[in-house]
């Protein structure tokens, strides 16, 4: 497979733009960074023997719901309470900024661990999406499930689009005979909104590659981009789907939670090298995030957690478009209004902050199936070189999590599509020869 060039990911102007910056490069208004206030931090709880090798870890996040356990984690000073209390927090403008500071790493003006599409860490150490070069990446947690969603433009709202669509395939098709293209945006190729949409619409029959052109945006400029007419649908995380609505300009087609419950979305990673060299501190971070995860699922907690994510420095937006979808009340925008979802953003329950085997074992078999990742691949091995649920379960230990609170296995089995199509982990490649639409080559 062709390695994908950095310049391929960023489509519009404004990402080309951000998508070559630096974290000490870009301007006030696209890049801060918070520190925990000391009088904000509770009492340091490190056990004899863990003391973290370093104090500081620079950690990056992109403008969306499912950054909160990162910006919590400093805000209540979780990170400080672990023996981390020089960690910071900053905001990258895109997935492809992430994955440029990534590559360069704190010690060269970049970033240590991050906030992230969990596909990306697989196709960062593969070299994939970092022009060849392979930047070894680990998977240390789980940071939500749910949460995201499909988004129409205004101007289809008459053909009733949504989870199965008997409309979705002739509105495209009506469309590109006359000489539009249809433009579908997500956020990064082969990451999780790239791969819902995917499936999405090759359930309903449209091929991605063939009947549609998928865009990448970035998250904060998605609603902006629809307003201006630039693409019929796009997919992404809270809270731009509900801004969506809020602002009239398009509405939620359905949640992907819909199309698969309670799925794995964005995860905790950093590079591996810091990791190794810092194995101690690295399950502090940890430990400090599955604390956040806790506070955020707390029903108590939700509206504080929109007050604290909404704030310039992070999401830039009003609590209120936060506060909804979080609470597990989402109006779609078309009439439809569900209160207390099933497939509101889970940060704790249900195992949410476990990196699940089985999970990832889909992600690199469905980038596979779009030949992000070559074919022959082997998957297990690659799953087993960026997965670290070990350190996870050192954290819980650590933290002394009772039993009910940790998975007894590393896979969470048979996993079942709204299409009725099945992924089961110990056989990916029966999933792959279920498929009808596919990008790889029989």
């Amino acid at each position: 497979m062709t390695h994908l060039s950095r310049r391929k990911f960023i489509i519009t102007a404004g990402a080309t733009a951000a998508g070559t910056l630096l974290v000490h490069g870009c301007s006030s208004s696209t890049t801060t960074t918070t520190s925990a206030s000391p009088s904000a931090a509770p009492a340091v709880n490190v056990a004899a023997g863990d003391t973290p090798e370093v104090t500081t870890a620079t950690l990056g996040f992109i403008a969306l719901t499912d950054s909160a356990p990162l910006i919590v984690a400093q805000e209540k000073g979780y990170f400080a309470k672990y023996g981390m209390k020089d960690v910071k927090v900053v905001k990258q403008t895109s997935w492809a900024t992430t994955r440029d500071n990534l590559s360069t790493g704190s010690q060269g003006g970049g970033i240590d661990g991050a906030h992230i599409l969990t596909p990306m860490p697989y196709l960062m150490t593969t070299g994939k999406i970092t022009d060849g070069k392979e930047i070894p990446m680990y998977i240390l947690a789980r940071l939500n499930l749910d949460g995201q969603a499909i988004s129409i433009a205004n101007t289809y709202k008459d053909l009733k689009i949504g989870l199965e669509s008997t409309t979705l395939k002739s509105a495209f098709a009506k469309e590109k005979a006359a000489g539009n293209a249809v433009k579908c945006a997500v956020t990064f190729p082969g990451g999780t909104h790239d791969l819902w949409m995917r499936y999405w619409l090759a359930a309903n029959g449209v091929d991605p590659n063939k009947d549609a052109s998928l865009i990448v945006i970035p998250p904060p400029q998605m609603v902006s981009n629809m307003q201006e007419g630039q693409m019929a649908s796009f997919c992404v995380g809270e809270p731009w789907n509900a801004k969506l609505v809020k602002d009239n300009i398009g509405y939620s087609a359905l949640t992907t939670g819909e199309l698969w419950n309670k799925h794995p979305e964005k995860a905790f990673s950093m590079r591996a090298d810091w990791v190794d060299k810092n194995p101690k501190a690295a399950k502090a971070l940890v430990m400090a995030v599955m604390e956040a995860q806790m506070w955020c699922d707390k029903a108590e907690n939700k509206k504080e957690m929109a007050d604290i994510i909404a704030k310039r420095e992070y999401l830039k937006v009003d609590a209120a478009a936060i506060a909804g979808r979080l609470q597990g009340t989402i109006d779609f925008g078309n009439g439809r209004v569900e209160e207390n979802s099933p497939h509101v953003m889970k940060f704790w329950q249900d195992f949410a902050s476990y990196p699940f085997v089985s999970h990832d074992t889909w992600f690199v078999t469905e980038d596979k199936r779009w030949g992000y990742l070559p074919s022959d691949l082997d998957t297990k091995a690659l799953v087993k070189k960026v997965n670290r649920e070990d350190i996870w379960r050192d954290a819980a230990k650590a933290m002394k999590l009772p039993e009910a609170e940790i998975p007894k296995t590393a896979s969470r089995g048979v996993e079942t599509f709204f299409d009725g199509v099945k992924f089961d982990p110990e056989n990916p490649e029966a999933y792959l020869k279920s498929l009808k639409i596919t990008a790889m080559k029989a």
